[in-house]
């Protein structure tokens, strides 16, 4: 058992607050479990305060870009550092949705039709016929999302937009918002997120009473199955490690079975007691402790 546990948290992501709400859980119910916890808010003298410490592990608890692209995960691979979640590769292709997306492709996961463009492109013409979704690229948390209706007057991309030229463009696929954990490579169930207005924005995820979130989801047993094993799979062809939450759309408009159609793959999923990946982890009789503590002796480095 690793005894000397460091939470890496916060950051300067637009998701630090998120991170560190997810950290605070983790910190806590590893010391419940018997580690020696330190809570580090991440900033530029991470490769000091590090070797400061002298830790076993490192339970990466970033979201966002720096904590969550591959960035920390090359540092932590420099210093021979054990970490929690997945590698360099898997964590960039997986944080850049257009790469992942080739990925899905190519391994006969089905996606939405998408294009990488950007802002002036997007304002000057359509990409798509509406309505579709536009995106950052490399965000998580649902910033800068948003759903192009037909018959709006305003620009997709407004003044309001601070996440660079590129945009991701995807067709909007009606229905419901799926979810799936993969845990050592299997899938622990789907499920089902309801919202008020069926937009599983920033606030639904967050704020409470946002969201609904029914586990194991009431869909037909076909496309519950086929969830499970197309979130393993994704995992499987990017390379993935320890937990990861696979998101997907499922157009059941027409009746079931419907459509699914894979969104992306968080590579550091929220980990709250209330987030979805320990909630599908408790339906399985993992309860928090037992997720985290297996989290950190799952950690590892290339070397």
């Amino acid at each position: 058992m690793s005894s000397h546990v460091g939470v890496l948290m916060g950051g300067w992501s637009a998701e630090r607050e998120v991170s560190l709400t997810s950290g605070g859980a983790c910190a806590l119910a590893l010391r419940d479990a018997g580690y020696r916890v330190s809570e580090i808010d991440v900033d530029g003298g991470l490769t000091e305060r590090l070797a400061e410490l002298k830790l076993d592990v490192a339970f990466n608890a970033l979201h966002g870009r720096w904590g969550e692209d591959g960035c920390v995960q090359g540092l932590l691979e420099l210093m021979a550092l054990p970490y929690t979640h997945s590698g360099v590769r898997a964590s960039a292709v997986a944080m850049h949705k257009p790469s992942s997306l080739e990925v899905f492709r190519a391994h006969g996961i089905p996606c939405a039709e998408s294009c990488l463009t950007s802002a002036d492109a997007v304002n000057l013409k359509d990409p798509m016929e509406r309505p579709y979704v536009v995106k950052p690229p490399s965000e998580g948390s649902t910033f800068g999302v948003r759903i192009v209706q037909p018959g709006d007057n305003n620009q997709p991309i407004g003044a309001d937009w601070h996440f660079g030229d590129e945009v991701l463009a995807e067709r909007y696929i009606p229905g419901r918002e799926l979810t799936v954990a993969v845990m050592d490579g299997r899938a622990l169930g789907v499920t089902d997120i309801r919202t008020d207005d069926g937009f599983y924005d920033y606030d639904a995820k967050y704020s409470a009473g946002g969201s609904r979130h029914i586990v194991p989801a009431p869909i037909h047993e076909d496309i519950y199955a086929q969830a499970m094993d197309l979130s393993e799979r994704a995992h499987k062809a990017l390379g993935c490690r320890g937990v990861s939450r696979t998101d997907f759309r499922y157009d059941d408009t027409d009746g079931e079975p419907g459509q699914l159609y894979m969104l992306e793959i968080n590579t550091q999923p929220g980990m709250t007691p209330t987030s979805l990946v320990p909630e599908l982890a408790a339906y399985c009789d993992i309860d928090f402790t037992a997720l985290v503590r297996w989290m950190v002796e799952d950690a590892g480095c290339a070397r």
